[in-house]
C-alpha cells in the first residue's frame, strides 16, 4: 500500500468530488499556498501510483478518480453522510471496477504490525486453557457477539437481556419474536463457523449461502440470491439486481479475497463486499461479519464481537464504501475491534 501524504489525500478528495480536473484547476481548488509546480509533481506521483488517471498531454492533461483513489480516500465520513444522499458526489451504481482491481494488501506496514502484534498476544494467551475456561469465554464472546451485532441491526435487547435469552433461554417481555430469533441464529451461526472454521478458509458461494441460511432461519427472510431489486436506507447507492450478476460478483469477490496476503485482509473485504453486492433479500450485514469471524479463526485470528463499535459510525462507514468505495473509515473500525478482541477473548 502507498504511503499518501495529507497534501495528497486533499487532491485525492478534490478530484474524487469535481470530477475530471486539469492541473490548474486542482491547484485553484486547492488554496493553500501551494505552487502549481508542486501541484503538478503531486498529481504525476499519483498518477504513476494508480491512484489517479490521466488523459490528453501537455497544457491539455485532465486528471481522475482512479479505483485505487476511490479505496485510500480518506474522507470525512460524518460531514459526507450528513449530506442528504441525492447532493452526495459519491456513486449510485455497482462499481464493476472495484473487486477486480482491490490491491493483495489494504493495510499499511505499521497497521499490520499493530495486528500481528495483536494476534501474537492472542494466540500465546489461549494456550494451555482449561476446558472450563475456553467453554466460559466461548460463551461470553457468543453473548457479546450476538448483542452487538443484532443491535447494529436495530435489535433493542440488552446485554442483559441476551445473556438471559442465550444461557436461560429466556425471552425479554415485551419484544418482538423476531428479535429473540436473530440473537439465537447468531449463536448457531458463531457455533457453526467455531466447529467448521478449516471450512471457511476462503469465501465461497456455497459457505456464504449456508451461513446466511442459519442467521434468517425461521425469520420470513428467502435463502439463497435474491432476484429482486433492494435498496439501502440513507444511501443513494442501488446494488445489482439481476440475480445472475449478482452471482458474477460473489465470485470476484472471492476471487479478490484469494489475493489478500494476510487473513485480516480478508476479513475485511468479507465485512465490506458482502454488504457491497447485497447478495440475500437480508440479513446482508449480519452474514458479512459472521463471514469475516469465520476466515479470522479459520487462520487462527481472534473473532470479533463488535462489543465496543459505535453503531452509528459502522453504518456511516460502510455508507461510504458504498458510495465512495473508500475501505479507510471502516479499516479504523476494523483494527480498533480486532485490537479490542484479541486483548478481551480467549476462544479456540
Amino acid at each position: 500500500m502507498m504511503k499518501i501524504t495529507q497534501k495528497q489525500q486533499r487532491i485525492i478528495q478534490i478530484v474524487l468530488q469535481k470530477g475530471v480536473l486539469q492541473s490548474s484547476a486542482v491547484h485553484a481548488a486547492l488554496s493553500d499556498g501551494t505552487s502549481l509546480v508542486t501541484v503538478k509533481r503531486a498529481l504525476s506521483s499519483l498518477t504513476h501510483a494508480g491512484i489517479l488517471t490521466s488523459s490528453g498531454s501537455g497544457r491539455s492533461t485532465s486528471y481522475q478518480i482512479a479505483v485505487l483513489g476511490r479505496i485510500f480516500a480518506d474522507i470525512d465520513t460524518h460531514t459526507y453522510i450528513t449530506t442528504e444522499p441525492d447532493r452526495r458526489y459519491g456513486l449510485n451504481r455497482y462499481n464493476f471496477d472495484l473487486l477486480p482491481q482491490l490491491p493483495g494488501e489494504m493495510f499499511a506496514k505499521e497497521e499490520l504490525e499493530m495486528l500481528n502484534t495483536a494476534t501474537e498476544e492472542y494466540r500465546n494467551r489461549i494456550n494451555d486453557l482449561s476446558p472450563t475456561v475456553q467453554k466460559k469465554e466461548l460463551e461470553r464472546l457468543i453473548i457479546e457477539l450476538s448483542w452487538k451485532s443484532s443491535k447494529i441491526e436495530g435489535n433493542t435487547y440488552t446485554l442483559l437481556d441476551t445473556e438471559k435469552l442465550i444461557l436461560e433461554h429466556q425471552e425479554a417481555v415485551g419484544h418482538d419474536k423476531n428479535e429473540a430469533r436473530m440473537i439465537l441464529n447468531h449463536k448457531e451461526a458463531f457455533t457453526f463457523v467455531h466447529n467448521h472454521a478449516r471450512e471457511f478458509r476462503t469465501l465461497t458461494r456455497k459457505n456464504l449461502e449456508e451461513l446466511h441460511k442459519i442467521l434468517v432461519l425461521n425469520m420470513s427472510v428467502a435463502f439463497g440470491l435474491r432476484s429482486k431489486a433492494v435498496g439501502v436506507t440513507g444511501s443513494k447507492y442501488r446494488p445489482l439486481d439481476n440475480q445472475y450478476q449478482i452471482g458474477e460478483a460473489i465470485e470476484a469477490l472471492s476471487t479478490a479475497m484469494d489475493r489478500m496476503t494476510t487473513p485480516y485482509g480478508k476479513a475485511l473485504l468479507a465485512l465490506l463486499g458482502i454488504g457491497y453486492i447485497q447478495p440475500f433479500e437480508d440479513g446482508n450485514k449480519r452474514t458479512s461479519r459472521l463471514m469475516a469471524n469465520a476466515l479470522l479463526m479459520a487462520h487462527d485470528c481472534a473473532p470479533l464481537s463488535y462489543r465496543s463499535v459505535d453503531e452509528n459510525e459502522y453504518r456511516e462507514a460502510m455508507l461510504v464504501f458504498y458510495e465512495i468505495n473508500s475501505i479507510m473509515s471502516f479499516k479504523k473500525i476494523f483494527i480498533n475491534q480486532y485490537d479490542f478482541a484479541a486483548k478481551n477473548y480467549s476462544v479456540k
